[in-house]
């Protein structure tokens, strides 16, 4: 078996069995279409399971399940279903997330829980259900969908930034823990990608845009690569080493030259209805997921 760095074995794509969270819409189903395109067997996971497998039906050798990602049970479960069928997995990609937006003092209590909750604990419970299987192999690879709002603080997107940063450190941590076993791990940082999650939301003066084709594409090739950090698009990762160098105060004065602070915090209220009320449908169920859970 070919090795890669430090004995990161060869993942052959049109061999490999790949899960992905979040894979009914956006980001998700893009990258279930690149990996399908190229030959692997693609399981996409999603709390909205009708439209998962919808998504799915559409794309050759691939299947879904439900998944929750806020549920470490959920996971077990879904991941015993990819192993049952296919075994696996060899990839993960960690995609499901939310972004809703708007002045902090004024977010809800159950906002910010499912924010976290998705893009915080959603990524953690991903990895940690698919390491032993993986660990066991000697090989796969886990691929994290933060954003670069996981670098760049960004006003109206105060949870979104601490969630995004979470993932980011989440990501190199585990890559280094994991150094040596086979296993690797990757962040993927996306600026502002042309999906639901963005709708109506102005960031199109605050961040480069990209498609979800273009992020799917980059996931893919972090199988090649490897990298820790991997940038969508791609020219703007050397501004990461000058953020890596400096202080956060010098960052945040470089932020403030780039981003129009009044327009991050200017919101489509029209555009943007559908994507809200399905978070808010989400935020009151996970709400109660946590009564039921502090209940017992």
């Amino acid at each position: 078996m070919g090795l890669l760095g430090n004995r990161k074995p060869h993942i052959d794509v049109s061999d490999a069995v790949v899960v992905i969270s979040g894979g009914a819409r956006g980001i998700g189903a893009a990258t279930a279409a690149e990996f399908a395109r190229l030959g692997a067997t693609v399981w996409i996971g999603d709390v909205d399971a009708e439209v998962a497998l919808t998504t799915a039906a559409c794309l050759d050798n691939t299947f879904s399940a439900p998944l929750d990602v806020t549920d470490p049970a959920s996971w077990t479960e879904f991941i015993e279903t990819v192993r049952q069928n296919h075994g696996g997995p060899d990839v993960l990609v960690n995609n499901a997330g939310v972004m809703p937006v708007g002045a902090f003092d004024r977010e809800s209590q159950a906002t910010t829980d499912l924010m976290l909750d998705v893009n915080v604990a959603g990524v953690l419970n991903g990895m940690r259900a698919v390491l032993p299987g993986m660990l066991d192999a000697g090989r796969g690879h886990i691929v994290n969908v933060a954003s670069m709002a996981g670098m760049i603080p960004l006003p109206g997107m105060v949870t979104y930034n601490a969630s995004k940063y979470a993932a980011l450190g989440a990501s190199l941590a585990a890559r280094r823990e994991y150094d040596g076993t086979g296993v690797s791990v990757s962040a993927i940082l996306p600026a502002a990608v042309r999906t639901e999650l963005a709708s109506g939301a102005h960031l199109g003066g605050t961040l480069p845009t990209v498609d979800p084709d273009d992020v799917a594409r980059a996931v893919v090739k972090t199988l090649r690569t490897r990298a820790a950090r991997t940038s969508v698009p791609e020219w703007v990762a050397p501004a990461w080493d000058l953020v890596d160098a400096f202080v956060p105060e010098f960052v945040e004065r470089i932020a403030r030259k780039i981003i129009d602070d009044g327009r991050a915090l200017a919101l489509d209220a029209v555009e943007r209805t559908s994507y809200l009320s399905r978070i808010d449908r989400q935020a009151a169920a996970n709400a109660a997921h946590h009564d039921l859970r502090d209940a017992k």
